[in-house]
């Protein structure tokens, strides 16, 4: 009698197991609140809140027409960016005066060619090259990266081309740096 209680109940376990695995995948634990959805942050919009309107001699609403209560997403986020917007005023209507009391004291406005002022200074505070530095290095700066040799190259894709091969065909020549300076290495 033990024995076939204990095959039922091993019966029932496999049948349960059985039964339980057809409801796998991801909905059973979204069903069962081991898994939150949350809302995507881009597709929620607000909508404005229901009002009473000031008087019942409003025109009929027109089918498609949008709402007059409701901003467009420019709109909104213009007046995120600029809170005066929100405010009736718009940027262009002056500021308040906290506003212009900030702007006295900041002090005058930069010049218009301020760029070029500032990069005439970069240029003269840079220091110059000294003698053990022309004397070490006395070659031009080499170009960053890998010239290629333009003479050799031309000949090279006119070559793929007279025998029909694509361009990419065959290594690209390229102008080897030079040897180091003397003294370049020493130091």
């Amino acid at each position: 009698m033990f024995v076939t209680r204990s095959r039922i109940a091993t019966a029932a376990l496999l049948f349960a197991t059985t039964l339980l695995s057809g409801c796998g995948g991801s909905d059973l634990a979204r069903d069962f609140g081991f898994v939150r959805d949350a809302p995507d942050e881009f597709t929620v919009t607000t909508q404005a809140p229901l009002s009473m309107p000031p008087d019942f001699a409003l025109r009929p609403p027109v089918p498609g027409a949008p709402r007059p209560q409701s901003r467009s997403e420019r709109l909104a986020a213009a007046e995120a960016l600029d809170p005066q917007i929100a405010l009736g005023g718009g940027a262009a209507s002056g500021l308040t005066q906290g506003q212009q009391a900030l702007v006295a004291e900041a002090g005058p406005s930069a010049p218009a060619n301020i760029a070029s002022q500032v990069d005439r200074q970069a240029a003269a505070n840079q220091p110059s090259e000294g003698f053990v530095h022309r004397l070490m290095f006395w070659r031009p700066p080499a170009q960053p990266g890998q010239v290629v040799d333009a003479t050799q190259e031309s000949a090279r894709l006119r070559r793929n081309a007279a025998l029909g091969q694509s361009p990419v065909v065959g290594p690209t020549p390229i102008i080897k740096s030079q040897q180091k300076g003397l003294l370049e290495g020493l130091f």
